[in-house]
């Protein structure tokens, strides 16, 4: 049984310990054979019950964004992550930023740092989008009014009162173009207010950017 190449077939995607036991079937201790190949490099444990393949298998490897998704679930990427993605901030971010249900989480896995930020269940569902990164790889995210919507809501001290303090947050905090602005879809924007935290804030965001 060649392990390596059914290994490479999984290169760039986390592989569940269900997936492996799937591969090492023909093994007498498939759980012994799993932490053989750990000990020797093939690949190696994100977290418990999640591994990916390491450079000994191949260069491919998932995209940061569906590690995220695996990492910690139910979630999907927003924030900065997500407003970068979308041409929304300038700054490219280099830690993935993430939404779940569950508990704020962080994890470090290969030098990158990805973050999970807890938001109510009521609101979790709404504005999220799947996207196709590659062929095998498709993951879920915050539409470009969700990831605006998150950021407002998971910012602390940002508790907006004015069309004018909006703008300053959006132009001037997040350096947000105005032209990107005009094409987030308001009407979406407002039919979230009802399960939407911070809602007074969002609301005037959606009147501050109707203006422009």
């Amino acid at each position: 049984m060649d392990v390596k190449m059914n290994l490479s077939f999984y290169s760039d995607l986390p592989i569940s310990t269900q997936v492996l036991l799937g591969l090492l079937k023909g093994y007498r201790r498939p759980y012994d054979k799993i932490m053989e190949l750990v000990h020797q490099g093939f690949i190696f444990q994100v977290r418990k019950g999640l591994y990916m393949t390491t450079s000994l298998v191949s260069s491919v490897a998932p995209e940061p964004f569906l590690m995220a998704n695996h990492l910690y679930g139910p979630s999907y990427i927003s924030l900065d992550s997500a407003m970068f993605y979308w041409g929304l901030i300038p700054e490219r971010v280099y830690e993935i930023t993430s939404i779940s249900t569950k508990p704020t989480k962080n994890y470090r896995v290969q030098e990158v740092t990805y973050s999970f930020t807890h938001l109510p269940a009521a609101y979790y569902p709404v504005g999220i989008q799947s996207v196709v990164l590659t062929e095998k790889q498709t993951v879920l995210m915050a539409s470009p009014e969700k990831s605006l919507c998150d950021k407002v809501i998971t910012t602390a001290g940002v508790n907006l009162r004015s069309k004018k303090q909006a703008m300053t947050f959006l132009v001037e905090d997040l350096r947000m173009d105005k032209d990107r602005l005009r094409e987030l879809d308001l009407r979406e924007m407002f039919t979230w207010l009802s399960v939407c935290p911070k809602s007074n804030s969002i609301k005037i965001i959606i009147e501050a950017i109707s203006d422009l």
